[in-house]
């Protein structure tokens, strides 16, 4: 399995930045896929979760309104479309997956794409 995060980079706040994730070594459509972020001193968080169709998505609350994840089976890709961007979501994003929505991440992490907000 490769979990392969990118798009990252600084943004001024209040400003967009679109991360994506593209995935292998499974079968990347009949996964729950989530976002993930681990700001510097503190404990990785859930951001956002896409079930397999795309049909069912969650988002923590402080992301409401502001992130969109979306998914592509075709291209084993997930997406996580940020805006209104604030320095609080300066953190490390990374992507894994799931095939119940109770259970922990299933994989090894991957790099991760650094977001820096800052202006």
């Amino acid at each position: 399995v490769q979990l392969v995060e990118s798009g990252g980079g600084l943004a001024q706040p209040g400003g967009s930045l679109r991360l994506s994730c593209i995935a292998s070594g499974f079968t990347f459509s009949t996964y729950i896929m989530s976002w993930y972020r681990q700001a510097p001193g503190k404990q990785r968080e859930l951001v956002a979760r896409i079930d397999s169709s795309g049909g069912r998505i969650d988002y923590a609350d402080s992301m409401k309104g502001r992130f969109t994840i979306s998914r592509d089976n075709v291209k084993n890709t997930v997406y996580l479309q940020m805006n209104s961007l604030k320095p609080e979501d300066t953190a490390v994003y990374y992507c894994n997956g799931q095939v119940y929505s109770g259970e922990s991440p299933l994989f090894s992490w991957g790099q991760g794409t650094q977001v820096t907000v800052s202006s």
